[in-house]
């Protein structure tokens, strides 16, 4: 794979993989501390042939990119905590009419205003439900600076491949963290790109929701000759409201089997330094920034004779359920360590069914360290 090394920040080579995945319009707010990703969008995507706006608050912004989704080009719009809650009424809306769509979630610490420069994981749960109602979110967690970019060109084309938004999940830390990364070339980014699908036929057999059961709606861009009808109620075929009982649920249902029946296509995960673990070892659980820090505890504990390995989930929802009960039925000793209290250990908790996994938690807006790792391992195992 060719490759290519750049020097830069988690926040500014998101906004790069918007442009280099083909994203056409971003529509945001700034929001400390994702402000940068709309500032280095607002000068690239002009010489692309796209525009970026800045509106009024973070609900037009990602009314404003719903609006280009629906017409056909790819959009983002990116945020912090604050900004999902504000953003979340709409994110239901392009669930409901299956409008693709990429919003990045700088994480900052919570709930309300929080700590707003200082870095926090506290948006896991909110990421997995962010409006109400049934459906699957899908969302991506990246690990480094690498990630902030090829987790965002990814889930541009798992936009479009399941018509809906997809969230990606950064935080303070590798937003504003500058280093080298390693990049795929644009060269390659574009071959990867997976458009969306379109109906080819005759306008008056345009029917864009009436598709398989587990398979997402091929929404033609507007002004192309098809007509059919968006909206947030549920809806038949063309997109008009009903209450039909039958076609209510079978909408329903679609939206959460044509996610929940394909996560073959969705789970990416890094297994670091499991390949030898045994019952009496160390498996931690670990995302995101963190996973940095998980990597250099794994180092020392190896060096003073204490076998443990990283499992980091980049796919967080759906979750990798399959390979989290995998480890935590081949490993005793499980620590789950999080930025946040709880919110992913309570899923590796259900889908292990075990109650004595152990976990590192802070919430006062600083990292956690290697060596707190290194010492919370030695004390509870």
């Amino acid at each position: 794979m060719a490759t290519r090394e750049v020097i830069s920040t988690g926040n500014d080579l998101s906004a790069r993989a918007a442009v280099d995945a083909g994203c056409k319009f971003f529509g945001g707010y700034p929001i400390t501390p994702s402000s940068e990703i709309m500032h280095t969008i607002s000068d690239l995507l002009p010489k692309e042939g796209g525009a970026a706006i800045q509106m009024e608050d973070e609900i037009a912004g990602i009314c404003a990119a719903i609006g280009a989704g629906m017409g056909g080009v790819r959009t983002m719009t990116a945020t912090s905590g604050p900004g999902v809650s504000l953003k979340a009424e709409n994110l239901g809306l392009a669930q409901m009419a299956e409008v693709p769509l990429v919003l990045v979630n700088v994480m900052r610490g919570g709930p309300s205003t929080g700590l707003p420069t200082r870095v926090s994981q506290g948006d896991v749960r909110q990421a997995r439900n962010p409006s109400h109602g049934d459906y699957r979110s899908i969302t991506l967690c990246a690990g480094n600076l690498a990630e902030c970019y090829t987790e965002v060109v990814r889930a541009f084309n798992l936009a479009d491949r399941f018509m809906q938004p997809v969230i990606v999940l950064t935080d303070e830390t590798l937003g504003h963290m500058h280093g080298k990364a390693m990049l795929p070339t644009v060269e390659e980014v574009q071959a990867g790109i997976v458009p969306r699908k379109k109906f080819e036929g005759a306008p008056e057999d345009y029917r864009p929701y009436e598709c398989g059961p587990t398979e997402p709606a091929v929404l033609n861009p507007m002004f192309e000759g098809y007509r059919y009808h968006f909206t947030g109620l549920h809806h038949d075929a063309k997109g008009f409201p009903t209450e039909e009982i039958e076609t209510c649920r079978k909408l329903i249902q679609r939206l959460e089997d044509k996610v929940m029946a394909h996560t073959d296509e969705l789970e990416l995960n890094e297994e670091f330094m499991c390949d030898d673990l045994e019952e009496n070892d160390v498996l931690i659980v670990a995302y995101g920034s963190v996973s940095l820090a998980a990597k250099e505890a794994i180092r020392h504990l190896r060096a003073d004779g204490i076998k443990a390995g990283l499992f980091r989930p980049i796919t967080l929802w759906p979750s990798p359920a399959d390979r989290i009960k995998h480890f935590t039925d081949k490993v005793k000793n499980v620590l789950c360590v999080e930025l946040n209290i709880r919110q992913y250990t309570e899923e590796v908790e259900r889908v292990s069914q075990r109650l004595d996994i152990e976990g590192l938690y802070k919430v006062n807006g600083r990292a956690i360290s290697p060596y707190e790792i290194v010492n919370k391992v030695k004390e509870v195992f």
